[in-house]
């Protein structure tokens, strides 16, 4: 690690992980974790992208996302939830056919498995809204009906999903969610199996 004091900073020895020094394993682990403090404000960033997105509705996406949490914390929900329904759809640009998978994956090193569950399985659980005008089954998320977070998934897509697309709603601003989402990508990973 001669060249330590490079313009962009300090690089490890190798060009083949298996060469590297325990020094550098070590610098990468401290760099790694610098770059993880900033987590959360890179996930906000990521969500202002929602705004404009997705044609159609009466809101964009970053309104939804923000009615979405702010039905959630006015219904009292823990933290973790109120950050889950603000985030649920932020995978929207990236995949949108498989946008809740992607934000669960997001959320799951920081949030419990039930949170993981709902927004994994949100986008199913919405099907039983509209699938039936578009040629699909509005029952699929019947499949999880012995889960034990199946209705848990239910009460997040009727309670504070389905309902969030409303222009006239008192929406609380993304700044009112910041430090929320802040302090949930601040957390210890959680050791999921």
């Amino acid at each position: 690690m001669d060249d330590m004091n490079q313009p962009n900073g300090p690089k490890v020895s190798f060009i083949h992980m298996a060469d590297g020094t325990r020094e550098d394993y070590q610098l990468l682990a401290r760099l790694e974790d610098e770059f993880a403090a900033g987590t959360g404000d890179r996930v906000l960033a990521h969500l202002r992208e929602l705004s404009g997105s997705v044609g159609g509705y009466q809101i964009d996406r970053l309104e939804h996302s923000l009615q979405s949490a702010t039905l959630a914390y006015r219904d009292g929900a823990d933290e973790e939830m109120v950050v889950a329904a603000l985030l649920h759809d932020i995978d929207d640009l990236l995949a949108p056919h498989s946008h809740g998978e992607l934000a669960a994956l997001l959320l799951r090193p920081y949030v419990s498995e039930r949170t993981y569950w709902i927004v994994r399985h949100h986008g199913l659980f919405q099907f039983f809204y509209y699938a039936h005008h578009v040629g699909g089954d509005r029952h699929a998320r019947d499949r999880f009906r012995d889960h034990p977070w199946y209705q848990d998934a239910v009460d997040f897509c009727h309670r504070w999903d389905q309902c969030a697309f409303d222009p006239d709603y008192d929406t609380l601003p993304l700044e009112f969610f910041e430090p929320m989402v802040r302090r949930i990508f601040a957390r210890e990973p959680f050791a999921h199996e």
